[in-house]
């Protein structure tokens, strides 16, 4: 371990202890306090608008301006508009109906915060996944520390600067570092730990917040199938799957993974969908719009699932583009792989870039019992005339979230629970179901002085026999 990652341990503990103290001394922020809070997201956003898409694009290399605006900066801006509108609503207590062996007194769940919020945020979109979960922290008044991605260091610093211009410290935070602060970050106490990033180090953050017994959430990946049923029609359905599969290079959690198709439909669908991906990003390698694999690494094992499916006889289809510009711009141009085996990487891995494998399916029932077959998905997609075909496959599959006819839209609906099932994540967040996130629902039975219960205690006699007959009868 380096001496600054040392520091910079050292540093974060001392803020969570800041931020702990500071809690215990204003344990229930008030509305007009949290508002304010959420007020300063959406208007350093705001401001930021510009900054905030040179320091991501520069991190990725080439990111389109276009997509930042609509999936970091609208959507951060939506996000904190939409709470800081809700917040009174969600704040108030719940009453609940009391059992008439249990009058009288009055019975209610408060909604509290945790108190100190941990974020772990990751690169595919460096400030909307940072910002997002710290929105539903503000809300639910807690304080929050916040760990960006090293993969995207110049979008980390600015996220660290302009939050530290609106916060103190004691309570919002950023920490930068490498990943032994990362798994630092995830050993510390917190009252909430809010993870997004691959399955496999969320297992590892859900072990490190064992330690402490830390409730978390996990926001995860996995391969989100989509499903092309039969006789739906082929340019609309292309052009929605080939929007959600490119978008960002196909670097979003929440992109189709595989298509399904009906058998024999393969490769025209293939070929249908590339002719979209074409008409949307026409030369690749030069379009501003289309966005640049974030690292080499990731580059080099996006190239090496391609051409291992190629060598395994897969038919490989690619917008037509200049190979030597689009590997200088760390491009990889849309692709579509028919039929590849199902032990490629391309079908054991989640992809995370912009290559679509399609599948044939020979029955509807196939293609549903091909998805169960996987783990569950963070999404799922159908695309269907039939709305009965649609609700077949709903209800006879399990995903984190699902779309029918669209791609990616449910996580823009900010009263959607958006989050994963099993191998996919736990928990959800978005508009209120972010704020219970970081929110603990306390039970509060009120009874007046005198209370029947008071007969329940021992010895047991008639008083009791006579209560107890009522609650069991």
């Amino acid at each position: 371990m380096s001496d600054a990652d040392t520091k910079q341990i050292e540093r974060m503990k001392a803020i969570l202890k800041a931020q702990q103290d500071a809690f215990a001394a204003e344990r229930h922020r008030a509305a007009e306090e949290r508002r304010a809070d959420l007020k300063k997201i959406a208007d350093l956003t705001r401001t930021h608008a510009d900054d905030i898409a040179k320091a991501i694009s520069e991190d990725f290399g080439v990111r389109s301006a276009a997509e930042t605006q609509l999936a970091e900066v609208a959507f951060v801006i939506k996000s904190a508009t939409h709470a800081g509108k809700h917040l009174k609503r969600w704040m108030k207590s719940r009453g609940v109906a009391v059992e008439m062996t249990m009058a009288p007194g009055k019975a209610y769940v408060r909604r509290e915060p945790k108190g100190v919020a941990g974020i772990v945020s990751p690169w595919n979109y460096p400030y909307q996944l940072a910002l997002a979960p710290l929105v539903a922290a503000l809300a639910a008044g807690c304080r929050a520390m916040i760990k960006p991605s090293e993969y995207t260091p110049k979008t980390a610093e600015l996220i660290k600067r302009i939050l530290g211009e609106a916060f103190d410290e004691t309570h919002v935070a950023v920490i930068t570092g490498g990943p032994a602060v990362g798994e630092a970050f995830c050993r510390l106490p917190f009252d909430h730990l809010f993870y997004t990033g691959s399955t496999s180090v969320g297992r590892l953050v859900a072990k490190a917040a064992a330690e402490n017994l830390t409730p978390v959430t996990l926001e995860l990946g996995g391969k989100s199938p989509a499903i092309l049923t039969e006789g739906y029609p082929l340019e609309p359905a292309a052009k929605s799957i080939a929007w959600g599969k490119y978008f960002n290079a196909g670097q979003t959690c929440v992109a189709p993974d595989y298509l399904l198709v009906p058998a024999g439909q393969e490769k025209a669908v293939g070929e249908a969908v590339i002719t979209m991906a074409a008409a949307h990003y026409p030369q690749p390698a030069d379009d501003p719009h289309y966005t640049s694999i974030v690292s080499d690494r990731h580059h080099a094992r996006l190239k090496a699932m391609i051409e291992q499916a190629r060598a395994a006889g897969a038919e490989v289809i690619e917008v037509p583009h200049d190979v030597n510009a689009a590997g200088a711009a760390r491009k990889i141009p849309p692709t579509v792989v028919i039929d590849p085996p199902l032990d490629s990487d391309l079908m054991r891995e989640e992809i995370f870039g912009p290559v679509l494998p399609v599948l044939g399916y020979d029955s509807l029932a196939g293609a549903v019992a091909f998805v169960n077959g996987r783990e569950r998905p963070l999404a799922l997609y159908v695309y269907a005339k039939d709305k009965a075909a649609a609700r077949s496959v709903l209800d006879r599959t399990l995903s984190g979230g699902a779309c029918v006819n669209a791609a990616m839209l449910h996580l823009s609906v900010e009263e959607l629970p958006f989050g994963g099932v099993g191998a996919s994540g736990q928990g959800a967040y978005h508009g209120e179901h972010g704020f219970l996130t970081f929110s603990h629902q306390r039970a509060v039975f009120e009874a007046p002085v005198k209370h029947p219960s008071r007969m329940l205690a021992p010895p047991y006699g008639a008083a009791f026999r006579f209560i107890s007959k009522m609650l069991t009868r």
